[in-house]
């Protein structure tokens, strides 16, 4: 896989990359199955996702762009796995790249350094859902240590066909 990545660089989202975020997230949401949200967002809708993940704390959000024009390339986040309490240890994470920006090590830089972060969190797990097919996000988990623990058969309904959600778990 070639490695641009002297040409990106990564640093903690904010409030000005909320119009690229949308964007690039809109066309998961359009395009493909990766996402089972339906329709696109406006930024304005967009925002408290973003204001969810501060500099710091468990819940980040990491955004790669191109070193020269500033350009947002992908990015990393960490959520909350579920909302009581005694999930708090647990994040579930996830990758978006753009699609012209692919086989870069975009995914891969973006991880690294999501989970550099959050080494000093005080997690216990991180969690992620994979809707099916998808073997480039599979093996981006797997080489970060993620394995596979269970398939939800045909859970989310999209493009008029069912969808399966294979679940993997990292230890942090």
């Amino acid at each position: 896989m070639p490695s641009d990545h002297a040409e990106v660089q990564v640093r903690p989202g904010d409030e000005g990359d909320l119009v690229a975020l949308t964007d690039l997230y809109n066309h998961y949401v359009r395009e493909t199955a990766v996402t089972f949200d339906t329709t696109p967002f406006t930024p304005a809708e967009r925002r408290p996702w973003l204001l969810s993940h501060p500099v710091d704390g468990p819940h980040r959000l990491m955004v790669a762009t191109d070193a020269g024009s500033g350009r947002v390339l992908g990015y990393a986040s960490s959520s909350p796995f579920r909302a009581k309490p005694a999930y708090a240890t647990s994040v579930e994470t996830t990758v978006y790249v753009a699609p012209d920006a692919g086989r870069r090590g975009i995914g891969t830089l973006l991880y690294r350094t999501l989970f550099d972060a959050l080494a000093d969190e005080g997690l216990h797990r991180a969690y992620a859902g994979i809707a099916q097919p998808n073997a480039a996000s599979t093996r981006l988990h797997e080489r970060f240590g993620f394995r596979y623990v269970g398939t939800y058969r045909e859970v989310g309904h999209k493009f008029g066909r069912w969808w399966d959600v294979a679940w993997h778990e990292k230890e942090l």
